[in-house]
């Protein structure tokens, strides 16, 4: 064979190694949500950050989601049911509403006023929540805001019979 084949040979067989080195990592096996098949979620996809608080993504086996941290520490889903109105916690990070639930041990924070929406689980024991917020902020601020969270002080007050 002469050494010009040989060589494109060589680096086939390399370029296939090095392709192949990612596939050794597990994937993670997460459900994707109903709207995940949203256009707005490939905004949001194509814009998460390779790390977040400190865990490397990785790879998932579902339209829509991704993870870091191995195990993982943060689960992000897009295409979840868009929340109403609701008496959990709403907070602002970065001009992102998120409407937060505890949980044990994994807490959800979903944005609020966005449709599609986007749900992250997190342990706030192994990962901080504003660090979470703050680095995906940007990903899922892609998707316009339609609604805020307000505070009881801005809701209206109910009618009263009179």
């Amino acid at each position: 064979m002469p050494a010009y084949p040989r060589a494109m040979t060589a680096l086939a067989f390399l370029a296939a190694l090095v392709v192949g080195l990612p596939g050794c990592a597990s994937v993670v096996d997460v459900d994707a949500a109903g709207d995940a098949a949203n256009a707005r979620c490939a905004d949001v996809m194509i814009a998460l950050p390779p790390t977040v608080a400190e865990n490397q993504q990785r790879a998932t086996n579902s339209q829509a989601t991704s993870a870091w941290g191995d195990p993982s520490k943060v689960v992000l889903r897009c295409g979840v049911d868009v929340p109403g109105p609701t008496t959990d916690p709403c907070v602002t990070v970065n001009d992102v509403d998120w409407v937060l639930r505890e949980g044990d041990p994994a807490w959800t924070a979903t944005t609020y006023g966005r449709d599609p929406a986007v749900e992250v689980l997190f342990d706030p024991d192994e990962v901080a929540s504003s660090t979470v917020l703050v680095e995906l902020g940007n990903a899922v601020s892609r998707v316009e805001q339609a609604r805020a969270c307000v505070g009881l002080a801005d809701a209206t007050p109910a009618p009263t019979g009179g």
